[in-house]
């Protein structure tokens, strides 16, 4: 395998460079400062905001399950999110080229609200509470597909975007992601502790995610139609915008032309694309089932499969923050960390029918924190690179095919989680 990476420095050299050669665009020398840091704080925003809706719907799975005892719930709501994510990706990657980025993302942050309002709404309306109304349930499927559809669009399009930005705003989005698994584990455990594990609570905690949601998708499109117009993200775009135009002038792409550049790019980020798939089926496999299902304290009791996700969540924050302290910048040792995530299957299996020790609450916790921490990391490394390998104007489609192999990765990790009999 060979790779190529850039350093922050090096890209915004070649792209002052780039800039001084074209008469075009009046675009500044010096780089204007990104100043209290807030366009980082927007991309981290906009990449905690883009999960929580699937965080919402699969974090109220108790809820919907009483309300709807007959239906694998959970399994439902991961089909449907993910086929119809990965098939809208699809449709986004061959045409994103004809298409407006700042359009398909106030799109899909608009649909997240609404997708995020069926639910509460219906309840107040129609559900009620009462089990077993299952029109309700086929409509709050068809909310969890538009959310697909929506995190296709805007998760697509703000990781193709921080492709074009320098390493630290892609590194902003990635960690953005994780702060939404802590910001749902907090949830759940306020709710726990706040309300009564009956019909009652589950239905107050389930109202409580939604509406977190929603709050938090108003605040992501207020920022988001703010970031453009910030000097830092103006100067980046016009970088970005004489970049396209020098394609252009060499003549416009015609769709076979576009095929065989998006086979280019494709073929330049497919080992970045092959570690993330395998990080996230090493994950899947194991978290958050055998969290939930296969281990139990008599300690902690109910408490623990709480405490043990909070942990995974919380590292993988830590690993997905630690790479604006130090980025890995090789890949091919990336990668191979990503194949040595293996071990973790007979390390884990070792906590079920291994020594005494081994099935005690501190090594299941050490793993689960272990799982998140490399998870967080070598996800991020591979995110922040991958880009870096195409030129600006393809940047963004890289960010695309990027989300498209991080999918892949979760619908395979899904499926290995149903065939990893512990």
């Amino acid at each position: 395998m060979a790779f190529t990476g850039k350093t922050e420095s090096d890209a915004e050299s070649t792209l002052l460079l780039s800039s001084a050669t074209n008469p075009l665009a009046a675009i500044p020398n010096k780089i204007p400062e990104d100043s209290f840091h807030f366009a980082y704080i927007i991309y981290f925003t906009l990449g905690l905001g883009f999960l929580l809706p699937w965080n919402a719907f699969i974090t109220a799975v108790d809820y919907f399950s009483y309300l709807y005892p007959d239906s694998n719930v959970d399994r439902v709501f991961s089909v449907v999110y993910m086929l119809v994510g990965l098939f809208c990706l699809i449709i986004i990657i061959l045409y994103c080229q004809k298409s407006n980025a700042y359009v398909r993302i106030n799109l899909g942050l608009a649909l997240f609200v609404v997708a995020l309002l069926v639910v509460p709404v219906i309840d107040a309306v129609y559900i009620k509470g009462r089990i077993g109304l299952y029109d309700g349930f086929y409509v709050t499927v068809g909310a969890v597909g538009l959310s697909g559809l929506a995190d296709a669009l805007v998760q697509g399009g703000i990781i193709g975007s921080a492709g074009e930005l320098p390493e630290r705003y892609m590194q902003a989005v990635v960690a953005g992601t994780a702060a939404s698994g802590v910001l749902v584990s907090v949830l759940r455990i306020l709710t726990k502790a706040m309300y009564s594990q009956d019909a009652s609570g589950l239905r107050k905690s389930a109202n409580l995610y939604f509406a977190v949601g929603i709050v938090v998708m108003v605040i992501c499109s207020v920022l988001y139609n703010i970031a453009h117009r910030l000097p830092v993200m103006n100067y980046y775009n016009k970088l970005k915008v004489q970049a396209v135009t020098e394609e252009e002038e060499k003549g416009p792409l015609s769709g076979s032309i576009w095929v065989s550049t998006l086979w280019d790019i494709v073929g330049r980020v497919k080992w970045y694309g092959f570690g993330i798939v395998l990080i996230y089926i090493v994950t899947l496999s194991i978290f958050p089932g055998y969290i939930t299902e296969d281990v139990h304290s008599q300690i902690l009791k109910d408490w623990y499969p709480i405490i043990l996700i909070t942990g995974y969540n919380v590292f993988d924050l830590v690993g997905k923050s630690l790479t604006a302290v130090y980025l890995l910048e090789n890949a091919n040792v990336a990668v191979g960390g990503c194949i040595a995530r293996l071990l973790f299957f007979p390390l884990f299996l070792a906590c079920l029918h291994g020594p005494k020790f081994f099935r005690t609450e501190i090594p299941v916790a050490i793993l689960t924190c272990l799982l998140g921490f490399t998870n967080g990391y070598l996800t991020s490394v591979l995110m922040i690179l991958a880009p870096k390998v195409v030129q600006l104007q393809h940047a963004e489609t890289a960010g695309f095919v990027t989300v498209l192999f991080l999918v892949i990765g979760l619908a395979s990790g899904s499926v290995a989680a149903w065939f990893w009999v512990i």
